[in-house]
């Protein structure tokens, strides 16, 4: 399939917007599809997609800019494939909007738009680009610009995603993986199977295995699983490497057990409890396991920049991963990819972004990088007023100006270890918020330049300037709840890229509905603090 632009975007003679009456075209003008069809639709780069198609002359791709709309509109009315593809067919809004009113058919099939995710799917795979990704990214910051918003002040948080799972215990999880590795053999190689293992091709036998054998102790119960699984594995004798059910199966035993005196048995906290990255269900094998607030979470995490102005907000980036990326990475991350800024960029987030590394990356990119709040114990205030030098190895004047004796940098904790005469500090006036310990010749005291720089930021939280960026950030909780209430992250399909993919989606749907609300004056902004 050889890649086309989509030239067929003017009116026709025999185009249908033109057999409607006058009452009728206003309607159809009023309406959303408008807006679409003049502000989103030709703001779509078809070219972006080209490397997805033939460069070969063969049949014509389906319009990207009309694959790429449906899917936004997809989710802005939570359309399954095939209603989108119907719809587009019977309702004029859907055709205004993607301008192909002046089309004699339609021009989405019923796997328009499932194989042009796989495309990019294959895409990002070979190449580590996500072209969809891009494209969102590029309509948001036209969004942001079209509401006035010049994207200087932004502001960051992070939602968790359940992944579409159910939560297995051990057990089930056992019993799960050898039922999917025994009936991809019965398919496949039916002959290799001994007769005891049939049961598990049973649909009913899940049922009867964990739940109708409860008199049965559950440790016999699990030692039969372990037992099935030794002899599934003599079976396979690394035979089936390449199949998902075999790597799924030997991943859960090798995560979940351990051979002990040439038994098989289940690993306990004794032996060192699982990390976060074990297989959680068969059905998704990327999903991780985290726990937040004093609530589980099987899935992934999702992590959102919000450029805000006087006339709202945009979602202008967004990141989308395993849920085991703490905040402070995902910043990094960020950070790592954006080009040093012409003009200051305010970001504000909360304290899981903070950290001394986080600040300077900030600062190398232009950056103003305002956490709202510090995670860990306050540190002492007095240790603000410790100069140290750039590289934090030394420490140059104590809070009274006096310069130490001697200083130790400790290489493996990043402090310095500081020593001063001991008659400074026993007529020093800052002797009980230094709390040295006086020795005696000497007094000593360890600290660092992190410290340091958190008890400046403690101090700057105290002011009115720090409440407005407070203020400022609570904004960003809006997003993950909208986006939950009105987008049904619920319907999220499993796996990290095809989530992503869909995220993507969503998250330009509910741009463009703000975009919507703003050009017809139906949005209800709260004012954001003026910041210079």
């Amino acid at each position: 399939m050889s890649f086309k632009e989509n030239n067929c975007q003017q009116l026709s003679f025999t185009d249908s917007f033109s057999g409607l009456t006058v009452r009728e075209q206003k309607a159809l003008e009023k309406s959303w599809a408008k807006i679409f069809a003049d502000e989103i639709f030709p703001a779509i780069d078809e070219k972006r997609f080209a490397v997805l198609y033939s460069d070969k002359a063969s049949r014509p791709n389906a319009p990207v800019n009309v694959t790429v709309g449906a899917l936004i509109i997809k989710e802005l009315f939570d359309y399954s494939d095939d209603e989108m593809v119907e719809n587009l067919m019977l309702d004029l809004h859907l055709q205004y909007a993607l301008q192909t009113t002046s089309f004699e058919e339609q021009p989405l099939s019923d796997k328009s738009l499932s194989r042009f995710r796989k495309r990019c799917y294959d895409y990002e795979k070979l190449y580590n680009v996500d072209l969809y990704h891009d494209c969102v990214k590029d309509l948001s910051c036209k969004i942001a610009k079209l509401m006035n918003i010049n994207g200087r002040v932004r502001r960051m948080d992070s939602m968790m995603i359940e992944s579409n799972i159910r939560k297995l215990s051990r057990m089930e999880l056992l019993y799960t993986c050898i039922a999917k590795l025994v009936t991809y053999l019965n398919e496949k190689q039916p002959d290799i199977l001994p007769e005891k293992f049939m049961h598990y091709c049973d649909p009913n036998d899940f049922n009867r295995v964990i739940y109708h054998q409860r008199s049965t102790d559950s440790e016999s119960r699990v030692q039969v699983l372990l037992d099935d699984a030794d002899k599934l594995i003599e079976i396979c004798n690394s035979d089936f490497e390449n199949v998902t059910e075999y790597e799924l199966f030997i991943r859960c035993i090798s995560e979940q057990t351990i051979m002990e005196n040439s038994k098989r048995r289940l690993l306990t906290k004794e032996d060192g409890i699982m990390n976060a990255t074990a297989l959680q269900n068969p059905s998704d094998s990327e999903a991780t396991f985290r726990k937040k607030a004093n609530k589980e979470h099987r899935g992934y995490v999702a992590n959102l920049e919000e450029s805000v102005g006087e006339s709202g907000s945009v979602v202008t980036e967004y990141q989308y991963e395993q849920n085991i990326h703490s905040d402070s990475q995902f910043l990094k991350d960020h950070l790592g990819k954006m080009e040093k800024q012409d003009e200051k960029i305010i970001l504000v987030t909360d304290g899981a972004y903070s950290g001394t590394e986080n600040q300077s990356l900030a600062k190398e990119k232009n950056v103003n990088l305002i956490t709202t709040s510090l995670t860990g114990r306050d540190t002492a205030d007095i240790m603000a007023e410790f100069e140290f030098n750039a590289e934090g190895t030394k420490v140059l004047y104590c809070p009274s100006g006096h310069e130490p004796k001697s200083c130790t940098y400790m290489t493996p904790s990043g402090q310095c270890s500081v020593s001063f005469p001991r008659e400074l500090c026993a007529n020093c006036p800052y002797k009980n918020q230094c709390k040295p310990k006086v020795f005696k010749r000497v007094s000593k005291i360890i600290t660092s330049k992190t410290a340091s720089e958190r008890a400046k930021t403690q101090r700057k939280m105290q002011g009115e300037e720090f409440r407005n960026y407070a203020r400022l950030r609570n904004g960003v909780e809006t997003v993950p709840s909208n986006l939950r209430m009105n987008y049904h992250l619920e319907k999220m399909p499993r796996g990290k890229q095809r989530g992503k993919f869909f995220f993507g989606c969503k998250v330009a749907a509910m741009n463009f509905k703000k975009l919507f609300n703003f050009r017809k004056g139906l949005g209800h902004y709260a004012q954001n603090p003026v910041i210079a």
